[in-house]
């Protein structure tokens, strides 16, 4: 891996719009005005309309550019093969969330598909730290990216190509619209669909390979829902698309260990109920437990701890937020301002875009 900047100097590419592929790397939705909320979730509200219409920046090429101007090559196999890992961090009233954490499984994703960054870790962070403060958001979501990159035509040997980066900052977003919050997500466990083996593909490594995912979110569309779970061939239990599973059965907390991305914010969730003396378990969690759980709910760093209150149209427990989740709901959005988790942004540092950073 090389330090400081990589000019990534090629012929010119045919491009695609990067804003326009912001879609394919979420399923998420911006909130929009404010709406009255119970307590527990005036944060959500108040979140809401912090952007001050700020749409976003991203770094192409060494430049901070507007999002909607943001263009990637046509021909990068990131585009048109997956080739490709990403990472998720959030920005959350001016400072990021675990940024060394993210930073951390995003190179180890890289190394696990021989990816090689063309920016070092400080480097990375410089970038980031000027992109959101270009950007003005106090609230972001930021994403960084590595792609196989672009070869000479009609290459396929995949040592012959030149890894690429890009970032971007746009508007914090929410799974599960902040409106929602109270009344929290209906799940169905997908059965036309089982998610891709651990062993043909490593979920840990972050990716947008989501063939699998985009069946299973037409499944819950199909039968009324809006968010799946899916299952492994043996039925258990893996993960939702972009986001962790729990489940509270017996007084114990139960996530997946196996055929899952080990989100951060799941990490996160698993330290504050150690902390708090609640029994937690990564392990295996069959389908049937579901039904049995008191409490159900999932984790991202695109909405943090979001309830389940009904799994395959009924009710989980009295279809209301549990004790136990509405506990962790609140330590963890707590958590941002601790810190041993949270980054302040230089926004000092800003830079106009299309400036050469």
């Amino acid at each position: 891996m090389r330090s400081g900047w990589h000019s990534q100097n090629r012929p010119l590419q045919p491009t695609i719009a990067f804003g326009s592929l912001l879609g394919a790397c979420f399923h998420g939705r911006f909130v929009g005005a404010k709406a009255k909320l119970p307590p527990l979730h005036r944060l959500y509200s108040e979140m809401s309309g912090s952007a001050g219409g700020a749409a976003g920046t991203a770094f192409i090429d060494g430049d901070v550019v507007p999002i909607a101007q943001a263009r990637i090559p046509i021909t990068d196999m990131g585009f048109l093969r997956s080739d490709a890992t990403y990472d998720v961090v959030a920005v959350w009233e001016g400072s990021f969330f675990r940024l060394y954490d993210h930073l951390e499984r995003f190179e180890r994703g890289c190394r696990e598909l021989r990816l090689e960054l063309p920016l070092d870790r400080q480097a990375i962070i410089g970038t980031l730290q000027k992109l959101v403060a270009s950007s003005g958001l106090r609230d972001a979501y930021v994403e960084v990216i590595c792609t196989r990159g672009v070869a000479e035509r009609g290459e396929r040997d995949p040592r012959r190509f030149t890894s690429r980066f890009y970032a971007y900052a746009v508007p914090y977003v929410w799974l599960l619209p902040a409106e929602e919050c109270e009344r929290g997500m209906d799940v169905i466990v997908a059965r036309s669909v089982r998610r891709i083996p651990q062993d043909s593909f490593d979920q840990r490594v972050k990716n947008f390979m989501w063939g699998d995912l985009t069946r299973a979110l037409y499944e819950a569309y199909d039968r009324g829902a809006r968010y799946p779970i899916t299952l492994d061939a043996n039925d258990d239990v893996c993960e939702g698309p972009g986001y962790n599973v729990f489940a509270l059965v017996d007084g114990r907390l139960i996530t997946p260990a196996s055929g899952v991305l080990e989100g951060i914010t799941r990490r996160t969730i698993l330290e504050l109920a150690s902390e708090r003396g609640i029994e937690t378990a990564v392990g295996r969690l069959s389908a049937s437990l579901l039904y049995e759980a008191s409490e159900l709910f999932a984790t991202s760093t695109a909405g943090g701890v979001m309830p389940i209150t009904r799994l395959d149209g009924q009710p989980v427990g009295n279809g209301s937020i549990g004790p136990v989740t509405r506990q962790l709901l609140s330590e963890y959005w707590a958590a941002h301002s601790d810190p041993r988790y949270a980054t302040p942004v230089s926004y000092e540092t800003a830079v106009k875009t299309s400036d050469p950073l």
